[in-house]
């Protein structure tokens, strides 16, 4: 089976069309131990190889789609420096090689999708898909304060906005949010005054944590992945 490498690449190595594109045109792609530069170039999956930057890219055979609860301080990185606990840790077993699909912060728990699919995983940080999360602030929020977030409010990269807040028992909010910048909660807090004490990921578009402990991992199947692109 023949598809494009630049298909090829998004598909099995967690790259952008776009950047798979950048890859071809920079030589940093091999077929077969050539060095390819041509973005028309084909590749059949099951008879050649691809390497980027020398490293070895292996098709996959099964797609793997999987919920897990990230528990607070883990890191979503495959390595670290200080070799602190990643979120690879608990996938030593699973015989298929996942990713995770973007990023929750060291002390953000919760609701983090697994893959080895890399398509998926552009289409799910591409789109506006709803992410809602539970936020314990240093302090009870008013709902005056709360409305701001909904209407926007600018943070380093940009501005953002709420889909919507609402308050919850103590000093506990509920907050949806479309755009995936660094810290954005956080962030979001301070511009009303507040710190964020505590941060979990309850659900992605319509798929929800539900009764996953932390730690914890079941796989998806397709009325699950058809949730993550619902809207609220």
């Amino acid at each position: 089976m023949k598809i494009r490498l630049n298909h090829f690449i998004s598909k099995y190595a967690f790259y952008s069309r776009r950047e798979a594109d950048q890859l071809i045109q920079n030589k940093q792609v091999r077929l077969n131990d050539r060095i390819v530069s041509q973005l028309s170039s084909f590749v059949n999956i099951k008879t050649d190889r691809v390497k980027i930057k020398n490293k070895v890219i292996r098709p996959f055979t099964r797609p793997v789609y999987i919920a897990f609860n990230k528990p607070e301080k883990t890191l979503t990185t495959s390595k670290d420096p200080s070799n602190r606990m990643t979120v690879f840790h608990y996938f030593k077993r699973l015989k298929y090689r996942v990713f995770a699909v973007g990023r929750l912060d060291w002390n953000t728990e919760g609701l983090l999708l697994m893959t080895n699919d890399g398509e998926f995983s552009q289409k799910v940080m591409r789109s506006q898909t709803p992410k809602t999360y539970l936020a314990k602030l240093d302090g009870k929020a008013s709902l005056q304060k709360l409305e701001k977030l909904t209407r926007g409010v600018s943070i380093p990269g940009g501005r953002v906005k709420a889909l919507s807040v609402y308050r919850k028992s103590g000093a506990w909010i509920q907050i949806v949010i479309t755009e995936g910048k660094n810290r954005q909660i956080h962030h979001m807090a301070n511009k009303i005054g507040f710190s964020v004490k505590r941060l979990k990921r309850v659900a992605i578009g319509r798929l929800k944590l539900g009764s996953l402990k932390k730690g914890e991992a079941r796989f998806l199947n397709e009325k699950d992945i058809k949730k993550i692109f619902s809207t609220l």
